[in-house]
């Protein structure tokens, strides 16, 4: 059995001021690295070795795996690409979520952030998101799984949530409640042919 670990970024910036923030690349805060060495100590005490990683081109995705690989003491190659980007929040990245869901309503806010195909003003639905994650991860990410590889991927809340929803099969009806803490592992046990055999998620 092979071993892949989805991690969402530790908190960022824009985590914290409650804004949206898409493909702004925005640090992590304090906190935020604090939460990433407390996922790499997770992942650590669980025995988890990995011959690869994977993270997108924003620097508080980078800098989460960068502190967890230090913090497992494992050095292995790191693959960044902008399909694991974050979804592309449109007219609303860099707004207050509480300000615009006063200005347009808290349940179209929700459609907006957790539906499937439905797209915020000029920016990604997760479907379009699903479009760029999964042939990625198909052709990179489960190739390595299955030659025999462990694979960390290190990635944003809904470019994992794509994942998660092809990897556990679920409708556009079950992800609309499906939501990724920051920096908690989860950890998938895949079969040689790929298939999910086991799923888990680490405390921190």
């Amino acid at each position: 059995m092979v071993q892949l670990c989805l991690l969402r970024h530790g908190e960022s910036l824009w985590n914290k001021e409650n804004r949206f923030t898409g493909w702004v690349d925005v640090p992590l805060t304090d906190f935020g690295r604090e939460q990433a060495e407390k996922a790499g100590e997770s992942i650590k005490k669980e025995g988890l070795q990995f011959q690869v990683a994977y993270t997108s081109v924003l620097n508080r995705a980078i800098e989460t795996l960068e502190i967890v690989m230090k913090t497992i003491q494992q050095n292995i190659p790191m693959i960044k690409d902008s399909a694991l980007n974050e979804r592309m929040y449109g007219d609303l990245q860099g707004l207050n979520k509480e300000d615009t869901a006063k200005k347009y309503g808290n349940q179209q806010v929700h459609i907006w952030r957790r539906s499937y195909d439905i797209k915020p003003p000029n920016g990604e639905s997760l479907e379009d998101t699903q479009k760029r994650t999964i042939p990625f991860f198909m052709n990179c990410i489960m190739t390595d799984l299955k030659e025999g590889k462990n694979v960390l991927v290190v990635a944003h809340g809904n470019s994992l949530r794509s994942i998660v929803m092809y990897l556990d099969k679920l409708s556009k009806e079950q992800v609309l409640s499906l939501e990724l803490p920051t920096s908690l592992p989860i950890i998938y046990g895949l079969a040689p042919d790929g298939k999910v055999i086991a799923k888990k998620e680490l405390r921190l």
